[in-house]
């Protein structure tokens, strides 16, 4: 019998490899209540896809933070600031959400996305050039984690001697908001996310002072017409975390899974379906919570009005009615790409493309310069870090 105390996704063996224990939970208790999380959880391909295609009965409005587990000193020392992503286009419904994701749109044309190509294979060029006569090295530390951050400083608009003040304090931040921590830490994760909101602050200032051709300036632009200033410092702020901490932890859950399947390096021609079915089987990002504005009936389950549901895109990427033998890795996979890791309907990430042209360029660039890459044979087993909606190493030891 599997007991909502089972369902611990702050437990190691939850984000490494949980795959045995969903499977029984679609099947025995498709929606159940997980007191760890303090929410009601999908696990089902289609309830899942339901549930995000269905805002008026399954909320985003304060679904991404989780600033109810935030100790009362924290709050203090937050203030206003406690409800970040308050209004972050992945946090509000319609019509609200309409409105922003239109003006976000703007920069992530397939005009504008294309043209970030050429840049991001060079930085993965570069990083190479630096690292290849080594003979191995750590992959998320001196390789995967790079070319991303670089990138989207440059897109954004991040002068790139504060590249790494941003990689810290948008880390401590997603820990503070998205991540459990004890109250001590909390205080210090604060103390952190307050200097790197004053620090986007002052970049909105500065474009709106002397406009460049960047993210920063062409949201900016939109304040007091579209936009209000705090919305803009909420994209800047969550699209940083994509570039600095998304995009770069599927390129080392990739990177892994291929090496470990002996499919390396991808053959050009499978490259693009490789990258959905690493997306699929090895996701980054492992759900989205919602909160129920009526009751919802689903198998024989009542889900109150008002309650935190965890959409489980995890559960349903491995879902057998949708993917045959889902266990097993097909790096040509006819409907690899019918994952949820990126969201599903409205909420479809908006950088969804670029972060795609991003995994298939490191990949080969990768394949074609470290064709010899392999697991480091002497290190520990791979670990990832504890988080309730994010799969990432800490560490990937490897040699070439």
């Amino acid at each position: 019998m599997i007991t909502a105390e089972d369902f611990d996704v702050s437990a190691a063996w939850h984000v490494a490899a949980p795959y045995d224990f969903l499977r029984r939970l679609r099947h025995e208790r498709p929606v159940f209540r997980s007191e760890h999380l303090g929410a009601h959880v999908l696990t089902r391909y289609e309830d899942v896809r339901a549930a995000y295609g269905d805002p008026r009965r399954f909320s985003s409005a304060g679904s991404l933070t989780i600033s109810r587990s935030l100790a009362d000193g924290t709050r203090r020392v937050l203030g206003e600031h406690g409800s970040f992503l308050s209004s972050f286009v992945a946090n509000v419904d319609p019509p609200v959400h309409t409105r922003l994701r239109r003006s976000v749109s703007r920069a992530f044309t397939p005009r504008a996305v294309a043209a970030l190509e050429q840049r991001f294979r060079d930085l993965n060029e570069e990083v190479l050039d630096r690292v290849a006569s080594r003979g191995g090295g750590d992959l998320v530390a001196e390789i995967a984690h790079i070319p991303s951050i670089k990138l989207t400083a440059r897109f954004i608009g991040v002068p790139e001697e504060d590249e790494r003040f941003v990689q810290e304090h948008v880390k401590d931040w997603f820990q503070l908001f998205l991540s459990p921590q004890p109250p001590q830490r909390q205080l210090v994760l604060a103390e952190s996310f307050l200097t790197y909101l004053d620090y986007v602050d002052r970049l909105v200032a500065a474009r709106a002072a002397e406009p460049e051709d960047d993210f920063v300036s062409l949201m900016t632009a939109l304040i007091g017409t579209e936009l209000s200033h705090r919305e803009v410092v909420e994209l800047i702020s969550t699209i940083l975390l994509g570039g600095n901490d998304t995009v770069p932890n599927q390129l080392g859950n990739s990177v892994l899974r291929l090496l470990r399947e002996g499919v390396w390096p991808v053959p050009p021609e499978l490259v693009r379906n490789a990258v959905e079915e690493c997306m699929r089987i090895d996701g980054a990002s492992l759900g989205s919570f919602r909160h129920t504005t009526v009751d919802v009936e689903l198998h024989g389950v009542t889900v109150p009005a008002g309650s935190l549901c965890l959409l489980s895109t995890d559960s349903a990427a491995h879902d057998e009615t949708v993917f045959d033998e889902p266990e097993r890795f097909v790096i040509d996979r006819g409907n690899a790409d019918a994952h949820m890791t990126l969201g599903y309907g409205i909420h479809f990430c908006v950088g969804a493309a670029l972060a795609r042209l991003q995994l298939r360029t490191a990949l080969e660039v990768l394949g074609r310069r470290l064709p010899g890459l392999r697991l480091d044979p002497d290190a520990p087993p791979p670990a990832y870090r504890t988080s309730i909606v994010g799969r990432g190493l800490t560490a990937l030891p490897v040699r070439w």
